[in-house]
């Protein structure tokens, strides 16, 4: 007998051109067949998904789950917005230093409580990326992988003169560091270093160690910032693009690539790339060092927003919202086949924590990052259907490229062996986001207004339901991923 058996589904699967009408039946948590006409007899539960589209369970491999708000509160509500999206498995990440935990130390006393934190509040699996901040931290790396399953390291390179939301000269506070230490390129190499290390030293496990790296130049953010402000041409997502030119980016993916070669850091993630000059800068370094394995992600949010969103301030973050010109290059090359995957780089920021309220729509005080997870696949499908992107290709977008990535092994697709995370999705109901629907703890979204084509209905977790129709059911099934997981018996 299976435990599950849901009909009559459009199965769709990355590196595959068709969509079968199929059914799939599940079994103590993994799928255990895909066909047709699988008798109901057979299975203990039977759910009919009347020709919607079967879906892996999205992987949003960028999140910051516990950033403005604690740990343990975000975790529930964000995780209901990404089972609300068809997200079933989030990677968060997280740092020592202000925000998140606000603390400081070493990672073998600081990852425990945050896995202390997390559990039970999760109502999707999730796992961690962590961002090696002093000198100690890249002495543990190892460590956080033999002991926590911890793969997937990060750089914040704008981090220097400039902090989260800013220019500032409170960076060694910011990040809790000692007096004699400094995050700058040297550290950077060092990381690198380490991984490379950890890559030759560990050849089984070298495809899903890999270090991704926010792209920008602090001191051109600095100098950019000064000359907008001083001028006050501009406003609001106009101004802030023009802060953080995509020069900065680019700049920074170039002295990141080189670095990876110096160090022979062979698995770099370059994420959130947000410009034509930033994937272009991506481009021309993967020709010239084609020995590296880059790998280069965009946001849902750079893909729908321009600097001209009615929403404003609210859709601040770093790197920045720009123009269409932007949005259309970032398609382009996502249709050609050179963006490896799509994320929400999602991270709850409430109104009352985003903007102040004695000025609403000064761009330069309002906080940086606003929530998504919930319209990744909507958005992604609402678009992308439009530009001709195939469901295949979505499904490796979303859900194959990223767990082969981030050694996900028992997620991403639907096939036998492989983890029951399944989602139910209708391409041809329209919806109007409207914020009040999320079960985000945000209040508000920069996508509000944004009609949509292209729904979740039906989120299963290994072979459980946590979202139907527009509620959350059960309780809370989110599992911590050690990485990699498990490679499917059978695929």
């Amino acid at each position: 007998m299976y435990d599950l058996l849901i009909k009559n589904a459009r199965i769709v699967r990355p590196n595959r051109n068709d969509v079968p009408t199929a059914d799939i039946a599940v079994h103590q948590g993994k799928i255990a067949r895909i066909a047709p006409e699988i008798p109901a007899e057979h299975a203990a539960q039977i759910h009919d998904a009347q020709g919607l589209l079967a879906f892996p369970g999205l992987i949003d491999a960028h999140m910051h789950v516990g950033i403005y708000s604690p740990l343990e509160r975000d975790a529930v509500t964000e995780s209901k917005a990404a089972a609300m999206g068809g997200v079933t498995t989030t990677i968060t990440y997280i740092r020592t230093g202000q925000y998140y935990l606000n603390k400081g130390g070493p990672y073998r006393e600081f990852f425990p409580e945050v896995l202390r934190r997390s559990e039970g509040n999760y109502w999707v699996d999730y796992s961690y990326h962590l961002a090696p901040i002093n000198r100690i931290h890249i002495d543990e790396m190892p460590f956080l992988f033999r002991e926590f399953g911890v793969s997937s390291f990060k750089i914040f390179m704008f981090y220097g003169g400039h902090g989260l939301h800013g220019k500032s000269d409170q960076q060694r506070s910011f990040l809790m560091l000692e007096e004699d230490e400094k995050y700058d390129f040297a550290h950077f190499e060092f990381i690198m270093r380490k991984l490379s290390e950890m890559i030759e030293g560990n050849p089984e496990y070298a495809p899903y160690l890999s270090l991704s790296l926010h792209c920008e130049i602090a001191d051109i953010l600095d100098a950019y910032t000064t000359i907008v402000q001083k001028e006050g041409k501009l406003k609001g997502l106009h101004a802030y693009h023009a802060a953080r030119p995509p020069h900065s980016e680019g700049l920074a993916v170039f002295v990141a690539a080189y670095l990876a070669y110096e160090t022979r850091c062979m698995n770099i993630n370059l994420l959130h790339l947000s410009s034509r000059k930033a994937l272009e800068a991506a481009l021309m370094m993967r020709d010239l060092f084609p020995h590296i394995n880059f790998k280069r992600e965009v946001t849902i949010g750079h893909l729908l927003l321009d600097v001209d969103a009615p929403t404003g301030v609210l859709a601040k973050v770093n790197p920045p919202i720009r123009p269409r010109e932007d949005v259309e290059f970032l398609w382009e090359k996502l249709l050609s086949g050179e963006v490896d995957w799509v994320v929400s780089d999602h991270a709850c920021c409430s109104a009352e924590v985003k903007y102040n309220a004695q000025h609403p729509e000064d761009i330069w005080v309002a906080k940086s990052g606003f929530g998504g997870t919930e319209y990744l696949l909507s958005g992604l499908h609402s678009e992308g259907r439009k530009r001709g992107l195939s469901l295949n290709r979505m499904a490796e977008l979303v859900c194959w490229n990223p767990a082969q990535r981030y050694g996900l092994l028992s997620k991403g697709d639907l096939a036998e062996g492989f983890d029951a995370d399944i989602v139910l999705f209708d391409p041809n109901e329209t919806f109007v986001v409207r914020a009040a629907e999320s079960f985000s703890a945000q209040g508000y979204t920069p996508f509000e207004g944004h009609e949509l084509t292209g729904r979740v209905k039906v989120t299963f977790l290994r072979g459980q339901k946590v979202f139907e129709n527009g509620n959350t059911v059960g309780v809370p099934r989110g599992q911590y991923l050690r990485r990699p997981t498990t490679l499917p018996a059978t695929t």
